[in-house]
């Protein structure tokens, strides 16, 4: 049986494999999982849709640093650094938030301190007119 010229497997010549890479199936993959991402974004943020009334007031002055009312385990008063005494704080109080009742104020408290001073010390300030007042406390560190 001989064989045709041309159906033949020509000898010598082998094919070379291809050096390029095509990236087309890759920009496809991306392009569909972009719009996978970009439909369901929206549909992943939890919470209730509200029409929010709009107003003239001024925006919550949250730049002011808040002031420190620290209390330690002897009961003595701090107001930032400084101490003070409990017939001094709302005038010292007054006088650092420069009679801004919306002022922020953290009371610190030890924790081992007697937690009706605590809000002694609270009420006082709130009867003083301040509206924002705080406590502090610590985050428990979690363990290995």
């Amino acid at each position: 049986m001989a064989m045709s010229a041309g159906g033949g497997r020509a000898r010598g010549r082998r094919k070379r494999p291809a050096s390029e890479i095509n990236v087309t199936p890759l920009v496809d993959v991306m392009l569909v999982l972009l719009i996978i991402f970009m439909v369901t974004a929206p549909m992943m943020t939890s919470g209730v849709n509200v029409d929010l009334p709009k107003t003239d007031a001024s925006p919550v002055n949250a730049d002011t640093k808040p002031i420190t009312v620290s209390i330690k385990s002897d009961g003595s008063l701090f107001l930032g650094d400084d101490p003070v005494t409990s017939d001094q704080l709302v005038d010292q109080l007054k006088s650092q938030a420069q009679n801004d009742p919306n002022h922020r104020i953290f009371v610190r408290a030890d924790a081992h301190i007697d937690y009706g001073q605590v809000m002694q010390v609270m009420g006082q300030i709130t009867s003083g007119g301040f509206t924002h007042v705080a406590l502090l406390a610590q985050q428990p560190q979690s363990g290995p």
